[in-house]
């Protein structure tokens, strides 16, 4: 098996049936790759398939991340079929603004954290022992983002959650060193999606989605450990992790914030 760069055979992404990893499912599926593709939305799993160069190489799953044992099964399912897994991406993600003092947001809390940190593990451990038994590049892939690098005002969920994916990616790449298996971390910065559509303040450097996934593609084949996508906003991620706290405070404490759930 060859990984050229960007290319792989089997390829298995959650949150597929729309944004970013719907792109990342057509750049992949462009590459010749046979994939897997775990979404809740079966009839938009079934319309991005047919779209697909040879849409019989590939396999769907109506499967809400947050259910383990039905993603359980899902991995499985791929895994036999294919013969294994090269490159498992948890693409899955919600964001919604929070607020902390407003009690209808705690519910917000366990959701954003539930879908964008449990479901990545979730996603990850049935592929792991498989994947230590196979040869060849192999790659865990964690969708974080530029916004777990420093804490946005009215985002504490969604910036603590991407955060999150941060450590955690960074923890099992320690775990997996020697097995084969990179573990890269993907920051995006302001990706075009429907869900960055709904921000209402400006998105510097806003990259279209197809872009970022033939950009991710390549640094995935390359095992990159941690990369930011556009490059722009890795230079902001780097400066802001240099800012000192009382110079972050005074910048962003007037910052916009991101809609909360139902919000107009």
């Amino acid at each position: 098996m060859n990984l050229s760069p960007g290319r792989a055979d089997r390829v298995f992404i959650t949150g597929a049936s729309s944004g970013i990893g719907a792109a990342l499912a057509r750049e992949y599926a462009a590459r010749g790759a046979c994939l897997g593709l775990l979404a809740r939305r079966r009839a938009l799993l079934e319309e991005l398939v047919a779209g697909l160069p040879h849409p019989e190489r590939h396999r769907i799953y109506a499967v809400d991340v947050l259910d383990r044992d039905a993603l359980a099964g899902a991995a499985a399912d791929f895994i036999a079929a294919k013969g294994g897994a090269d490159i498992v991406i948890a693409c899955a993600g919600i964001s919604h603004g929070t607020l902390t003092e407003r009690p209808g947001d705690l519910p917000v809390f366990d959701a954003v954290f539930a879908t964008n940190v449990n479901a990545t593990v979730s996603t990850f451990a049935p592929f792991i022992a498989t994947m230590k038994a196979q040869q060849g590049p192999r790659r865990l892939v964690g969708i974080g983002s530029v916004a777990g690098v420093r804490g946005m005002r009215g985002a504490g969920a969604y910036c603590a959650s991407k955060a999150a994916v941060h450590s955690y990616c960074e923890s099992l790449r320690l775990e997996l060193r020697g097995t084969g298996i990179k573990v890269v971390t993907i920051a995006p910065g302001y990706i075009d999606t429907p869900m960055t559509r709904n921000n209402r303040f400006p998105m510097p450097f806003l990259m279209p989605a197809e872009r970022f996934a033939a950009q991710a593609a390549d640094a995935i084949a390359r095992g990159a450990r941690y990369r930011v996508l556009p490059w722009q906003m890795g230079l902001v991620a780097k400066l802001l992790r240099l800012l000192p706290n009382a110079l972050f405070d005074l910048a962003f404490a007037r910052a916009p914030t991101k809609r909360r759930q139902g919000e107009a």
